[in-house]
C-alpha cells in the first residue's frame, strides 16, 4: 500500500515494495536471527527458568499470582469441563467472570496440558519466553518482507519492539503485554484493507486476528486500535486524494472485520460486560498513575545502566517502565524522525505515537514525581467508557513501539547518506542501544508447599461443593501464598477470595476492585496479620466467624506457617475454633461440624 511504501522509500513511490525490500525469500541470517531472539528471550527469563513453580517473579509478584490464577481456569477449563468465562472454584461462592479479567484464554487452553502435569509456573516461564521472541519475530517479519530494505534495520526494530525497555519491564509478570506477536500482523492487514480486492479477504483475516488478539490482551488491541486512527486520520489530512480514492475500499474492510469479530466474540464480550461479576471502572483514578515527563530520557531499572533508586522516582512500578528510553535512546528517536520528516507515513507514525504519549500523561504533567499544574489534553477523556479502564500510563507504550519503527526505518536509509554521517549514526545507535541491553528478571523464592496439598491429604477434608479457606487469605498483597498454593494446585479445590477484579460491593456499587467485597472475618485476619496484635475475641465476633464461614461454605482452615505474625494469627483462629490439628506440615481447623457439613 501507499503508506507502507512512503515509509520503505519516500524518494520512489511508484515501485511496489515488494520489489524494493531487496529479498523475496528467507536467508540463513534470517533464522540466526529468530534464534538470537529464542536466546535473548531465554537469557531474560533464565532466573526463573531455574526454578519455575518454586520461584516468584520479584518485580510483581503480585501478577505472577494472578496469572498462575488464569493459567490454573485454563487447566480446569480443559481437563474438568469448567466453562471457559467463569471460574466458581476461586472467589467462592460467588465466582469470578474471566471475561472481565484478562484471562489469557488463547494462551492458558492450548498450554492446558503442560499447566496440568509440569505446573503453572512452567507454563508462565513458557508464556513469558515465547512472548518476548515471538513479539521480536513478527515485528522482524514485518520490517523484513515490508518495510526495510537491510536485514540490520529489520533487526534493530524488531529487537527494540521485542526486547525495548517497555517489553522487559512488563516480562516481570504481565503474561498478557509481553504477547504483542499478532500486532504486526494487525497492523499489516489494516493498512492492506485500502488495496482492490481485500474487503471480503483481509476483512476476514483481520477480524480472526482481533478475536485472538481479544483473548490474549484487550488493552493491547484497543492501543492499537487508537494508534491506527490516529495514524489513518493524520495520513488522510496529508495525503487527501489518495484517502478519497481508497476510503470506500478501506471502510468496507473494516465493515467486513467488524462483522466477523462480532459474530465469534460477541457473546463473550457480552459476558465480559453485562455478565455475573461485571465491573465498570477501576480500584483508582483513571489519573493516579501517568508518565513522567523525564522517563522519556532515563534508564529502565533492568538495563546494563539502569539505577534503581532513579527509576523507581520515576516509573508506577517494576512492570510499568514504559518509556525509559535513555538519553541517547531519545536523541537517536528524534535524529530518526528528522531523517524521515519527508515521508508522509512516517510523519503520521510519529504524530500517534506523539498523541498516545500525551495521552499517558494524564490530565496534568508530571516531572521528577511531581504532579504540576501544567493542564494536558487527557483530561477531557478521562471519563469517556473504556478509557476509563486502562491504566494511563500504558498508553506509553504505544510511542514505544513507534519509536522502534522509526529507528529501523532511519536505520535503513542512513545507507543513502555519506559515510561520515554513516558513521556518526551507527556511533550514535551503538550508545543507545548498549546501555539499554536487558538483564535477567530478578526473582524470590517462594513458599514452598506441605504435604497437606501436595500429597492430597486435604481431600480427606474438603467434599465437593466446599472450600480450603487458607489464612491468611487469598488478597492482592497480603494473601500471595494463600493465591500461589490455590492456583499451583490447579485451583482443584474451591477458595473464598483472592487476588482477581470484581465489583466492589455488589449490587450497590459495581465500581472494579482488585479484592472481593469484605467481610468482618476476613477484615480481622487482615488486622492480626498486619499488627501481629492478638485481639479479644467476643462470642458475637464468633458468631459472625461462624456465619462468615457458612457462607464461604468451609470444609477446613489451614493457616499457612509462613504467615506474618503466624502465632498471632493462630492464636486468634484458636479462640474462635479451638485447638488446631497438625496434619500434613500444616495446622488445621476442620469445621465441616461447625458449619453442618457432613
Amino acid at each position: 500500500m501507499r503508506a507502507a511504501e512512503e515509509m520503505l522509500e519516500e524518494r520512489d513511490e511508484a515501485v511496489p515494495a515488494t520489489v524494493r525490500t531487496g529479498f523475496g525469500g528467507w536467508r540463513r541470517s534470517d533464522l540466526w536471527a529468530l534464534l538470537g531472539f529464542v536466546a535473548l528471550a531465554v537469557l531474560v527469563m533464565i532466573r526463573l527458568w531455574v526454578d519455575p513453580n518454586g520461584r516468584v517473579l520479584d518485580g510483581n509478584d503480585d501478577d505472577h499470582g494472578i496469572f498462575l490464577f488464569m493459567l490454573a481456569h485454563g487447566e480446569r477449563v480443559i481437563f474438568d469441563g469448567a466453562p471457559p468465562f467463569f471460574e466458581s472454584h476461586f472467589n467462592a461462592p460467588v465466582g469470578v467472570n474471566m471475561m472481565a479479567n484478562t484471562a489469557i484464554l488463547a494462551l492458558s487452553l492450548p498450554l492446558a496440558p503442560v499447566t496440568h502435569f509440569l505446573g503453572g509456573g512452567v507454563s508462565v516461564a513458557i508464556i513469558l519466553t515465547f512472548g518476548l521472541a515471538g513479539t521480536a519475530a513478527a515485528w522482524y517479519w514485518l520490517f523484513a518482507r515490508h518495510l526495510v530494505r537491510s536485514r540490520r534495520a529489520a533487526l534493530i526494530g524488531a529487537l527494540w519492539c521485542g526486547f525495548g525497555p517497555t517489553m522487559i519491564s512488563h516480562a516481570n509478570g504481565h503474561l498478557n503485554f509481553v504477547n504483542q506477536y499478532l500486532v504486526p500482523f494487525i497492523v499489516w492487514q489494516v493498512l492492506r484493507l485500502r488495496e482492490p480486492g481485500r474487503a471480503v479477504r483481509g476483512g476476514i483475516t483481520l477480524g480472526l486476528l482481533i478475536l485472538l488478539q481479544i483473548f490474549i490482551n484487550e488493552e493491547t488491541l484497543l492501543f492499537t486500535a487508537l494508534t491506527l486512527g490516529v495514524f489513518v486520520l493524520s495520513y488522510a489530512i496529508m495525503r487527501p486524494a489518495e484517502a478519497r480514492a481508497t476510503a470506500r475500499r478501506f471502510l468496507a474492510g473494516l465493515g467486513v472485520a467488524a462483522g466477523t469479530t462480532l459474530a465469534l466474540a460477541g457473546y463473550p464480550l457480552w459476558y465480559q460486560f453485562f455478565g455475573p461479576g461485571n465491573y465498570h471502572g477501576q480500584p483508582f483514578a483513571p489519573t493516579e498513575f501517568v508518565t513522567d515527563l523525564l522517563a522519556l530520557g532515563a534508564y529502565p531499572r533492568q538495563s546494563v545502566a539502569g539505577i534503581d533508586a532513579v527509576t523507581e522516582r520515576l516509573s508506577v512500578s517494576a512492570t510499568e517502565d514504559n518509556t525509559f528510553f535513555g538519553p541517547i535512546g531519545l536523541l537517536m528517536i528524534i535524529v530518526s524522525l528528522r531523517m524521515l520528516w519527508q515521508n508522509a507515513a512516517a510523519r503520521s507514525a510519529a504524530i500517534a505515537g506523539l498523541v498516545l504519549l500525551l495521552a499517558s500523561m494524564g490530565p496534568r504533567l508530571q516531572v521528577a514525581g511531581v504532579r504540576t499544574a501544567i493542564p494536558l489534553p487527557f483530561g477531557l477523556i478521562s471519563h469517556v467508557p473504556v478509557i476509563d479502564l486502562v491504566s494511563v500510563s500504558r498508553f506509553a507504550m504505544v510511542p514505544a513501539t513507534i519509536a522502534g519503527i522509526l529507528l529501523a526505518l532511519a536505520a535503513d536509509k542512513i545507507d543513502d547518506y555519506s559515510p561520515v554521517r554513516r558513521r556518526r549514526f551507527w556511533a550514535g545507535m551503538t550508545l543507545a542501544l548498549v546501555p539499554l541491553f536487558p538483564t535477567p528478571a530478578p526473582v524470590v523464592q517462594g513458599d514452598p508447599l506441605p504435604e497437606f496439598l501436595t500429597a492430597g491429604t486435604w481431600k480427606q477434608y474438603v467434599p465437593e461443593g466446599r472450600t480450603l479457606v487458607p489464612v491468611p487469605l487469598p488478597e492482592v498483597t497480603t494473601g500471595r501464598t494463600a493465591q500461589r498454593w490455590a492456583t499451583l494446585e490447579n485451583l482443584d479445590f474451591a477458595v473464598p477470595r483472592g487476588y482477581f477484579m470484581g465489583p466492589a460491593n455488589p449490587p450497590d456499587d459495581r465500581t472494579g476492585s482488585w479484592r472481593a467485597p469484605v467481610r468482618p472475618t476476613s477484615e480481622l485476619l487482615a488486622m492480626v496479620q498486619a499488627t501481629g496484635i492478638r485481639p479479644v475475641i467476643s462470642e458475637g465476633e464468633r458468631e459472625q466467624i461462624r456465619a462468615d464461614l457458612v457462607y464461604w461454605r468451609a470444609a477446613v482452615v489451614v493457616l499457612i506457617p509462613q504467615a506474618p505474625n503466624v502465632a498471632a494469627l493462630r492464636a486468634t483462629l484458636t479462640d474462635a475454633l479451638g485447638k488446631p490439628q497438625l496434619v500434613g506440615g500444616v495446622e488445621i481447623w476442620d469445621v465441616r461440624a461447625l458449619v453442618g457439613v457432613g
